[in-house]
């Protein structure tokens, strides 16, 4: 079977439109990943954290417990 050959162009343009499939794919993915990482943070909102207790370090034990209101 004699060798396949290809010009220079051709393997150029071939180059060029799989760097162009690559580059799609990449935006598309992250793209998705921050949106998804903006849903994720949209979730801690600060008035809805407010409402989860606050966990402190016990100095004299070194255990964490729920702080106590007042």
């Amino acid at each position: 079977m004699p060798p396949l050959v290809i010009s220079p162009l051709v393997r150029l343009a071939l180059g060029a439109v799989g760097t162009g499939v690559v580059l799609r794919w990449v935006v598309k993915e992250v793209r998705r990943v921050n949106a998804e990482l903006d849903r994720v943070k949209a979730g801690s909102d600060p008035a809805v954290r407010e409402a989860f207790p606050t966990l402190r370090r016990d100095p004299r034990t070194g255990e964490w417990r729920i702080m106590r209101e007042g």
